[in-house]
């Protein structure tokens, strides 16, 4: 289903991650002549990356494919499993037309017993090109020139028994540690329902007592709080997409950045099993801003994310509903009331708020709802980008043992410290505090969580050589770096064409480039 989302965390970009259902069987793509079933991450210099594969077009000009996901290499139709999956519908129907292989692999406890449970579904034959989209049914602009995902999607081994990943899994079963796990997912949620009742708080102080909440408090506490909350939608999506989750999940958008109703699909789906590859988009969309000259960066990126908040994100989840539609909500979520609380839960949190800016205007205090506004859109904005080198070229990254996926995500990702706490970290840096076992172990159901896991991975990561670095400081280690990359560095078509500081700024290409990027805002459409 062709849906047009925002990051993984502009995220995402951009509804919700695979569960951690029991359920999931580890994988390799098929083995043609372009790409070998155990090949690791993609290299570019080793493969015909701009060779036309030679695709059908399908009868409305798009890619002729057939009703199938790949796994390890053969074809499957699970279309019958849509509404059973325990981790959700959402996940099962969005990865129609991909190889699920490093999916099942990464979010599953035991992907053997679901690689045994989906042979039920098997079409009994190899895949070939027409089972899997070139874009992942993502847009096209999420990705490089001649990208195609039959050839340059990253193939990983989950079979090999004595790897991290299954080491980790097996020291977090045993009976102590599962049960001190499942005791910080309670308390992560106990303190997620703090953090609601105090957000609501300091906004009705504010526009009902504002001599007891003055702006400077006011702003640095929406500011805690949004990150915070939106914290706790990071970990809503790689959750089971079941029942009240469906709901919760978007947290995510309380700070501005993302619209979790699409996001969870770049960030859970694609960031995660494929980091730092042609495929994570997540790096991708965090670029976008990259295209308008540095002068006027800030001000044209801070106008389009406030058309996003006050009509951008509605227009897209309008256009979204058409799609899905189109589509057909069983393809999509197996039924309408698989479907319908997500698009609740979606179309009631916008309108909470734009409530809240329309409450803000109402009582005479915009501008106060406008600084908190901007300050919490572009701190979370670098806050999300923080943890993973996103501004080395991927193909400059030094990456680990390539047939290792979870020595791969540990090279790949950093922890931050915001105070230097961790548990406070946690839901300030929204949720990376714990980053690097949140990324061996994306099912985990809460940032708490990862942090009981830690000292596992550790040690066992200790074993495989891997060294174990101390966490980032945001405000001193990364943001120095991504304000000089972001907001420092000229416009992308000034560095193509060596344009100098006034032809960057003023030529009627750049000028045209701030309008639309500023309309695009506001409309929703073909933007992130």
């Amino acid at each position: 289903m062709p849906f047009d989302y925002p990051p993984g965390a502009e995220n995402a970009p951009t509804e919700s991650a695979p569960a951690p259902a029991d359920t999931a069987p580890e994988s390799t793509p098929a083995d043609t002549p372009d790409r070998h079933p155990t090949e690791g991450p993609g290299t570019p210099g080793d493969r015909p990356a701009e060779r036309d594969l030679g695709r059908a077009p399908g009868p409305d000009g798009g890619p002729q494919l057939s009703n199938v996901w790949v796994f390890n290499g053969r074809a499957y139709d699970l279309t019958e499993w849509i509404s059973k999956h325990p981790g959700g519908e959402f996940f099962i129907g969005r990865t129609k037309n991909r190889d699920i292989t490093s999916i099942i692999g990464a979010y599953h406890r035991n992907p053997e017993k679901i690689a045994r449970m989906i042979e039920r579904f098997a079409l009994d034959r190899d895949a070939v090109l027409e089972d899997v989209h070139p874009k992942n049914n993502a847009p096209d602009f999420l990705f490089r020139e001649g990208f195609d995902s039959w050839r340059d999607t990253p193939q990983y081994r989950f079979d090999e028994k004595g790897d991290l990943l299954h080491r980790v899994k097996a020291r977090i079963a045993e009976p102590e540690l599962a049960a001190r796990i499942k005791r910080m997912d309670r308390y992560f949620d106990i303190v997620a329902v703090v953090l609601f009742v105090a957000y609501f708080a300091v906004e009705g102080l504010r526009l009902f007592e504002r001599s007891w909440m003055p702006l400077w408090a006011f702003v640095v506490l929406m500011v805690v709080l949004r990150s915070s909350l939106a914290g706790f939608g990071h970990y809503a999506i790689h959750r089971a997409q079941k029942g009240a989750n469906k709901i919760l999940v978007n947290a995510f958008d309380m700070n501005y950045v993302a619209l979790s109703f699409v996001t969870a699909d770049g960030h859970a789906l694609l960031h995660h099993p494929y980091t730092q590859s042609e495929v994570d988009i997540k790096k991708n969309v965090f670029t976008f801003m990259m295209d308008l000259p540095r002068g006027f960066r800030i001000p044209i990126h801070t106008l389009h994310k406030f058309g996003h908040a006050v009509s951008g994100m509605t227009i897209r989840m309008f256009e979204i509903c058409k799609l899905t539609r189109k589509v057909g909500m069983a393809d999509m979520y197996g039924s309408w009331r698989g479907g319908l609380p997500h698009f609740v839960g979606a179309f009631g949190t916008r309108l909470l708020l734009l409530a809240e800016l329309a409450a803000f205007i109402a009582m005479g205090d915009f501008w106060a709802w406008l600084l908190q506004f901007v300050v919490t859109m572009w701190i979370s904005t670098f806050m999300v980008v923080a943890s993973h080198d996103f501004e080395v070229d991927t193909e400059d990254l030094e990456t680990g043992d390539p047939d290792d996926w979870a020595v791969n995500q540990l090279e790949q990702a950093y922890d931050l410290r915001v105070v230097g706490n961790r548990y406070v970290d946690c839901f300030l840096s929204a949720g990376l505090s714990s980053h690097r076992a949140h990324h061996v172990l994306p099912f985990q159901r809460s940032g708490f969580a990862n942090i009981a896991s830690e000292d596992v991975i550790r040690e066992e990561a200790a074993a495989f050589g891997v060294e174990w670095l101390p966490p980032k400081s945001f405000f001193f280690d990364r943001l120095p770096t991504q304000v000089a990359t972001y907001l420092g560095a000229r416009s992308r078509p000034a560095q193509e064409q060596d344009l100098g500081f006034w032809r960057e700024h003023f030529s009627p290409a750049a000028l045209k480039t701030c309008a639309d990027y500023t309309i695009k805002g506001f409309t929703g459409i073909g933007t992130v």
